[in-house]
């Protein structure tokens, strides 16, 4: 029962993720109350990520490496 809700906890997060994903992809005004909250959200799991892989030719990669790492870790909690 608790396993399946880490699951399902980690797959909203990831649907979070990508939303902010999406989002650096279109201009978008980052003082909105909502983009506000989807920054607090994510910002600290991809800041770690971010100081140990820097970005690749100026692209950010960390949102890839925590979506990863998330489908691993929901593959064992599933």
């Amino acid at each position: 029962m608790e396993l399946a809700f880490i699951g399902q906890i980690i797959g909203l997060y990831k649907l979070v993720l990508i939303a902010r994903i999406v989002l650096s992809w279109i201009p978008h005004n980052p003082h909105n109350p909502a983009i506000t909250i989807l920054y607090k959200i994510t910002e600290p799991v991809l800041e770690p990520v971010r100081r140990v892989i820097p970005s690749i030719g100026g692209i950010d990669i960390s949102p890839i490496i925590v979506f990863i790492a998330l489908s691993f870790i929901k593959g064992i909690f599933s």
